[in-house]
């Protein structure tokens, strides 16, 4: 069987524990792994990729995002609203989606996510309107060819019992935990190399029971799967907590049993210094929405105290309709600019960040077969050409997020061709993007 040489790039950056970086290297792919760097390989039979002036990195991973969310991008009503006043203005346009407007959002979620050099996304579906199940996702994403880590969230306290959301969009917690049984069983692969895993997530705090939390981190260890939520996003989420539960976010999180390395939570900008000590002790995650929590005027989250103290920590781009984009790269440079911000200068290089957007997304989702090139870990590789207009003149191609291309050369997944050339191969771009304006147009329509 034919196999891949990508040959004589500039510069290949591991991720590997000793942060090992090559110039002038090779990288052999054979039968879904990486199984040879060094330099001047034999060529033997393989497919030959040149990469001549090119970076050659691990695939980045996104650790949250709301895919469905991609078909409502800049709506007028929540274009300056904080999260609350954002969602309510929302919620009654995502309640007219339908299965087909959630294939066709997240078949553009994943285009775009593939073009900015992801090779691995979770995505947290927490609202099933008109018949939507989380199998419409995974069809679409098994159709681009990305790894994909669904998860199946749940909202249960609408507005009339003092939640978030209109009753419209909530479930009884009988049928959540009826459904979570059923994607498990369905869908998730625990093996090395899986293209599938599915993680269990009730929305947030605010739109369901203390009851239904617990009962889905029994389960969730009765199945051997993740879990997933929103924590501490903002003051006004802070505030609920204290209001509704007396206690913090974090402390919230640890009564029902939502720490552990098998957790992860999203935002968590406004963790204070005993949630983070509760993190690092737990190792539960935290997917860092740096354009997000801009965008919705959440705060900075302490990335660098988190790292300090070894919380597990990834980027995630979070909904389209919060960050208006899907590129992980630029999630990256966010990310490291919003640290510096807080912290200095010093206070984050463009490696670490890119460190966090690769192998430490892949720790955060449980996946030690990915996010690090080296033998014997799975081929999820991205090519990054540094002959670009974005990249002239710069002195250091490891240093991508400083000055570097946004739009990915190659991607492979699973040692599978997904972007050539900058085009993604395994779809039509311009026919996802013009389904996406006909069912945005439609809603917005009110049909």
């Amino acid at each position: 069987m034919r196999h891949i040489l990508i040959r004589n790039a500039a510069s290949i950056l591991t991720m590997d524990d000793g942060g090992r970086e090559l110039q002038n290297a090779d990288l052999r792919l054979r039968d879904g792994q990486v199984v040879e760097l060094g330099h001047g390989l034999p060529p033997g039979d393989a497919e030959i990729v040149e990469a001549t002036g090119c970076l050659v990195t691990p695939g980045l991973v996104n650790t949250h995002h709301h895919m469905y969310q991609s078909l409502t991008r800049a709506v007028p009503a929540g274009q300056d609203a904080l999260l609350f006043g954002w969602l309510q203005a929302l919620y009654p346009i995502w309640a007219r989606m339908g299965p087909q407007d959630m294939a066709v959002a997240t078949h553009l979620a994943l285009a775009e996510l593939a073009l900015s050099g992801c090779s691995m996304s979770s995505d947290h579906l927490y609202l099933f309107p008109n018949g939507t199940r989380l199998d419409d996702t995974i069809a679409a994403a098994q159709d681009i060819g990305l790894r994909f880590h669904p998860t199946r969230g749940a909202m249960s306290i609408g507005e009339s019992d003092g939640g978030l959301p209109p009753d419209s969009l909530v479930e009884r917690e009988a049928d959540i935990l009826e459904d979570m049984i059923r994607v498990v069983d369905a869908f998730h692969d625990p093996a090395p190399g899986a293209m599938v895993r599915v993680g269990l997530a009730p929305c947030s705090p605010f739109s369901v029971s203390r009851e239904l939390m617990r009962d889905t981190a029994v389960l969730a260890r009765e199945k051997g799967v993740r879990l997933h939520t929103h924590l501490a996003e903002n003051d006004e989420d802070v505030a609920y907590s204290q209001q509704m539960f007396g206690c913090s976010p974090g402390q919230y999180a640890e009564d029902l049993g939502w720490t552990g390395d098998d957790v992860w939570h999203a935002h968590c900008v406004k963790l204070e210094t005993e949630e983070i000590a509760l993190f690092a002790r737990t190792q539960t995650g935290v997917a860092h929405c740096p354009c997000s929590n801009c965008r919705l005027g959440s705060g900075i989250a302490p990335l660098r105290q988190m790292r300090d103290a070894n919380v597990p920590v990834g980027l995630g781009v979070d909904g389209s309709a919060s960050n208006d984009a899907g590129s992980l790269v630029a999630e990256a440079r966010q990310a490291m600019l919003m640290a510096r911000v807080r912290g200095g200068a010093d206070t984050m290089s463009p490696r670490e960040a890119l460190r966090i957007a690769t192998r430490g997304g892949a720790e955060v989702l449980g996946r030690n077969d990915c996010g690090v090139l080296e033998q014997g870990r799975r081929a999820d590789v991205a090519i990054w050409d540094m002959h670009t207009l974005e990249a002239a003149g710069n002195w250091d191609p490891g240093a991508l997020l400083l000055a570097g291309p946004t739009r990915v050369k190659h991607l492979f997944v699973e040692g599978r061709k997904i972007v050539v050339d900058g085009h993604l191969v395994t779809a039509d771009v311009t026919a996802i993007a013009a389904k996406a304006r006909d069912c945005a147009l439609r809603l917005a329509n009110g049909d």
